[in-house]
């Protein structure tokens, strides 16, 4: 198995990374939000709510 950072052999101690410099690297791109997922959000979807009768 290859580190998922570096692609060096894995570290059982670190798996699925081969050090803790790079569980720590994978880490920070969590935390920085480089994993996140784009999404294109736009305000013509309506909600559940829409459906809803008013009662106010």
């Amino acid at each position: 198995m290859k580190c998922a950072i570096c692609g060096k052999p894995v570290d059982p101690a670190y798996r699925p990374f081969c050090s803790r410099r790079c569980a720590d690297v994978d880490l920070a791109r969590w935390l920085n939000g480089s994993y996140a997922v784009p999404t294109q959000e736009t305000e013509d979807i309506p909600s559940d709510d829409d459906d809803l009768p008013r009662t106010h």
